[in-house]
């Protein structure tokens, strides 16, 4: 069999590695999204609340609140608005976190492998680990920088429509064009630095303490590469992210 013959009867994981690894990454990426966004809609309708109340009067209307707590404001909305309400603007958060979690995912593991240097069966240094997390969290963000701006903005028209105001998109794709428009292709990146600089500093903890402790326990315990593997490590990552000053998980390795 020629080589090229024994490389189209490959399985395509193994064909494709970078590839591979950004569709499944994206994929349940996309799945924690579509979980866990009632959880986001429901903290960004509370937080909206609160402040049109303030402005309205303070503690006066703060007594005036339609909806308390987490669990009454969700069967608040899905009782006056429908089910379906849960899940408004999950478009561009989905999109976000396929491009986020794709790019950073396929990224660390090319820095880890093929510019820091790990070799299997041998200890990776921490610092390395640290340095390949970073990066690879900036540049998921950058490249996701437009769809983060373009969920925050579909957000924000949750908070227009409680103060009266009109709404300015009709859906995500319109704000797309409209945020183009208005300030070309470099307003898509408005306010990129922060949040490149904030998804370095989650990525150190996030795929640092997942890399580290799953190369560990391959080491030095009887575990093999398998879900059960994966589940300690997902468990330790994701303490580390309640410990280091209650930053959220990224979403794909928890």
């Amino acid at each position: 069999m020629s080589p090229a013959e024994e490389e189209k009867s490959l399985p395509l994981p193994e064909r494709w590695p970078r590839a591979s690894k950004f569709a499944l990454s994206a994929c349940a990426a996309a799945v924690a999204e579509l979980v866990t966004f009632p959880l986001d809609l429901t903290k960004t309708r509370l937080q909206m609340q609160g402040e049109a109340a303030e402005r309205r009067g303070g503690a006066a209307a703060g007594r005036a609140l339609p909806h308390r707590g987490m669990l009454r404001t969700a069967l608040a909305i899905a009782q006056e608005e429908g089910v379906r309400k849960l899940w408004q603007g999950a478009t561009p958060a989905v999109y976000r976190h396929i491009v986020y979690t794709g790019v950073r995912m396929v990224t660390y593991e090319h820095l880890r492998d093929s510019v820091l240097g790990r070799a299997e069966g041998e200890s990776f240094p921490l610092w390395k680990a640290v340095v390949g997390g970073m990066s690879a969290g900036a540049i998921g963000q950058f490249f996701a920088s437009p769809t983060d701006l373009v969920k925050v903005q579909m957000q924000m028209e949750g908070k227009r429509k409680l103060e009266g105001k009109p709404l300015r998109f009709w859906g995500m794709h319109h704000a797309f064009l409209k945020i183009l428009s208005e300030g070309g292709v470099r307003g898509l990146w408005a306010g990129w630095v922060p949040n490149v600089q904030r998804a370095a500093l989650v990525n150190m903890g996030d795929l640092t303490t997942y890399d580290s402790v799953k190369h560990f326990l391959l080491l030095n315990t009887t575990l093999v590469d398998n879900s059960v593997t994966h589940c300690v490590s997902s468990i330790c990552c994701c303490w580390q992210c309640l410990l280091w000053a209650g930053s959220s998980c990224s979403g794909n390795s928890c």
